[in-house]
C-alpha cells in the first residue's frame, strides 16, 4: 500500500486542522492505521491509531486525548486526524502508517507499522 498524507500547515494556538491520508490498493479496510509525529530533535511517536475494517477501536497518546480524533473511510481509502485546540507542542511532521499483520487488528504499544507516508508538517504558533 502507498500512503499520501496531506493537510498540514501553519496555524495559531487554539485552531483546528484536519489531516488526511489517502491509501492506494483495494484492501485498505484490512489495515490498522496510525498517525505518528516527529518534532525537531525528538523521536517519532504514536499520536493515534484505529483498528481495521470498522475502526471500532481507537488509541490516543495521552498528550492528544480529548483534542484529536482519528477516523477512517474505507470507501475513500482514507484515514483522517482531526486536531482541535492545537498547541505549540503539537508542532511536528505528521506521518500516517499502515499495518496488515494478521492479528487482532487493533493497535497495541510497540506495534510495528510496515508502510509509511511521506509526512506533512504542522506548525502551531503561540
Amino acid at each position: 500500500v502507498q500512503l499520501q498524507a496531506s493537510g498540514g500547515g501553519l496555524v495559531q494556538a487554539g485552531d483546528s486542522l484536519r489531516l488526511s491520508c489517502a491509501a492506494s490498493g483495494r484492501t485498505f479496510g484490512g489495515y490498522v492505521m496510525g498517525w505518528f509525529r516527529q518534532a525537531p530533535g525528538k523521536e517519532r511517536d504514536i499520536v493515534a491509531a484505529i483498528s481495521w475494517w470498522t475502526g471500532s477501536t481507537t488509541y490516543y497518546a495521552d498528550s492528544v486525548k480529548g483534542r484529536f480524533t482519528i477516523s477512517r473511510d474505507n470507501a475513500k481509502n482514507t484515514v483522517y486526524l482531526q486536531m482541535n485546540s492545537l498547541k505549540p507542542d503539537d508542532t511536528a511532521v505528521y506521518y500516517c502508517a499502515a499495518d496488515r499483520r494478521p492479528d487482532n487488528g487493533s493497535y497495541y504499544p510497540g506495534r510495528k507499522f510496515d508502510y509509511w507516508g511521506q509526512g506533512t508538517l504542522v506548525t502551531v504558533s503561540s
